[in-house]
């Protein structure tokens, strides 16, 4: 029976799949959204989820010792400190109201090469990092940036080529 078994192995022994795991939650703190496999956006869910209630928690201490209790636990889990100040300083921040589903999984359908299922993994919580462009090139650039933003929506609209095989010609 698999009575407590919950978790999903991805194919990988342990100590692979925390790395794999903690290096997509890593993603995922600097990039907002990752697109990946949809068991692997599955397996990292609760992860991340529960990095966000540490960082939470470490927002919430009242005694500094508690604060970094949960900062050292997410250290441990994520190996890097500053994408844990990261998480802590602005997802935490913008997750407090929230009581749990900090991330949300967006299924994109197979990919081409081995149709494996493709899913985007993002906060739910959309916030937007903090610009230091100055405000009057905000200004001066406001007028130019629509032309600029259709082209590059054009060009991201575009399809891609495909490559094609050279035909061999026949020796006659």
């Amino acid at each position: 029976m698999k009575h407590r078994r919950k978790i999903v192995k991805l194919q990988r022994k342990g100590d692979h799949r925390d790395a794999l795991l903690a290096n997509l939650a890593c993603s995922l703190i600097v990039h907002r959204r990752i697109r990946t496999t949809l068991a692997k956006a599955k397996a990292l869910r609760p992860v991340a989820e529960k990095l966000v209630t540490l960082g939470k928690r470490a927002l919430a201490a009242t005694e500094a010792k508690d604060a970094l209790h949960c900062r050292r636990q997410a250290i441990a889990k994520l190996r890097k400190p500053a994408i844990v100040k990261t998480l802590i300083d602005e997802i935490a921040k913008a997750s407090v109201e929230r009581k749990g589903g900090y991330t949300r999984i967006t299924k994109l359908g197979q990919r081409r090469s081995d149709s494996a299922p493709m899913a985007f993994i993002e906060w739910v919580d959309a916030f937007v990092p903090k610009t230091t462009a100055a405000p009057a090139a905000e200004e001066s650039a406001e007028g130019a940036a629509a032309p600029v933003e259709a082209e590059v929506v054009e060009a991201a609209a575009a399809p891609k080529k495909r490559a094609t095989r050279k035909k061999k010609t026949e020796e006659a």
